[in-house]
């Protein structure tokens, strides 16, 4: 058997978080794959040890637009492959997905568009939503096992944010999201947090504007879904409320493969 951990971070600016103590953490921690989201860089912004931190391969997706988006995975395994994207140019050019196959799973390592900006932009992620679902239905189809990490931008149920009911109208906690949220899970993926853990409480990111960490007021936005025939293999999940540096937490999951 072999034990794999995996950690997600929506990192809200590499750089920023480099700055803060990231790649001490990173060695500390020694997760065999780290997947980051919202990098905001470009790859000449970059400094080496950030571009490979050591014992890593390293593999970015960065968006057209400068200082938004992008993502990126570390990993001590070397891939059989590596993609970036859907195959869909508006959504790719955002610079929002990297899939690593492996020879037991495929990793998906997503930041889902938010949709608060605008009517427009949450258009945009319902389209996303429904192209990634759609992407990840034919590997299904053909018998991958899939892991798929990342910000999904949407408190799934009541529980998984502090104030439901106030929040009801705002984008990340909208019905039409939800019900996005409740078709992925009937296509056959579960949600490893909520798979071991029905406690409320437990959040992924705080707004900084009103100190909310401070009070625990959070939104469970960052999720680890495996698809059904990988859940007998997921041994434990984290969340890492304690781990600064960002306005979102790292989460992970543990497999015996």
């Amino acid at each position: 058997m072999k034990e794999i951990e995996i950690l997600c971070w929506n990192v809200n600016g590499v750089r920023a978080v480099e700055k803060k103590g990231f790649l001490e953490w990173l060695n500390r921690e020694s997760p065999d794959i780290l997947c980051l989201q919202e990098t905001k860089a470009q790859p000449d912004q970059i400094s080496p040890e950030l571009e490979q931190p050591p014992g890593y391969y390293a593999h970015w997706n960065f968006p057209e637009r400068k200082g938004y988006s992008g993502v990126a995975t570390f990993t001590k395994e070397k891939p059989i492959k590596v993609e970036n994207g859907f195959g869909i140019e508006q959504f790719d050019v955002e610079g929002r997905v990297i899939s690593t196959q492996y020879p037991q799973f495929t990793l998906f390592n997503i930041y889902f568009p938010n949709g608060k900006m605008s009517e427009e932009r949450l258009k945009y992620k319902m389209g996303f939503y429904d192209a990634f679902l759609d992407f990840v239905d034919d590997l299904k189809a053909k018998g991958e096992k899939l892991i798929i990490c990342g910000d999904f931008n949407t408190a799934h149920k009541e529980i998984d944010l502090a104030r439901p009911k106030e929040n009801e109208a705002i984008s990340g906690f909208l019905p039409v999201e939800r019900e996005w949220m409740d078709k992925f899970v009937a296509h056959g993926f579960i949600d490893t947090f909520r798979y071991f853990n029905n406690e409320p409480n437990h959040y992924t990111w705080w707004s900084v504007r009103t100190r909310a960490r401070e009070r625990n007021i959070g939104w469970r936005l960052d999720y680890f879904f495996v698809s059904e025939d990988l859940i007998g293999s997921v041994t434990e999940t984290s969340i890492s409320s304690n781990v600064m540096g960002s306005d979102h937490c790292p989460v992970g999951v543990r497999l015996s493969l």
